[in-house]
């Protein structure tokens, strides 16, 4: 079993988010040891979607206003519909997943939350993939968009749906094993002086 007991690791969240995509890596991690903060700009508890409909409630350990890129190793954006939705038009949301790009930190997003990477355009040049109905998305933000369970460029892992789980919580582990990714990865000083999208 991989130990990670000195990490931090936040998981970024509002209402509507994917059920099983908060609650398995946030197991996983916490098994392997890392330290594990559920963030949303909600106070007290967020509702997860499970199929169909609105599934099982999550405490909320910290408020987006009191969460800090520098306390943390990693990020991780559940999808659903609705979640990255919601936080792809919230300002601080974006800003705080800005800080971890550009500080060569981890960050993953599955399912439909590489709408957020998009939004900040962090896709460009990288091999990334999501769920499929976000395919095209990806590719018109200059993402080389992959069909695979796990993708891994320069740090930022992606996954496609709740089956990739398994693959996506190893691989946030893995790269949190390996460390910082800030020596290797090219966008954090390009990406600086392109446009991005929604954030000004």
């Amino acid at each position: 079993m991989p130990d990670i007991s000195k990490a931090k690791v936040l998981i970024l969240a509002t209402n509507g988010f994917e059920q099983d995509e908060l609650m398995v890596p946030q197991r996983k991690l916490k098994e392997a040891g890392a330290h594990v903060d559920v963030v949303s700009p909600e106070k007290g508890k967020i509702r997860g979607w499970k199929l169909k409909d609105w599934g099982e409630s999550v405490a909320v350990d910290k408020s987006l206003d009191d969460a800090n890129a520098d306390d943390y190793d990693a990020i991780v954006l559940p999808g659903g519909q609705i979640n990255p939705d919601l936080l792809r038009v919230n300002p601080q949301a974006l800003q705080l997943i800005r800080s971890f790009l550009e500080a060569g930190k981890i960050v993953a997003a599955i399912c439909h939350a590489p709408w957020l990477l998009v939004e900040l355009n962090a896709v460009r040049g990288r091999q990334v993939t999501s769920y499929h109905s976000i395919k095209t998305d990806v590719i018109n933000a200059g993402g080389n968009w992959v069909d695979r369970a796990v993708v891994t460029d320069q740090g930022i892992i992606t996954s496609r749906n709740p089956g990739d789980l398994d693959a996506f919580s190893a691989k946030i582990i893995e790269e949190i094993e390996e460390g910082s990714h800030a020596g290797r990865r090219q966008s954090g000083k390009a990406a600086k002086n392109e446009p991005r999208p929604g954030v000004h």
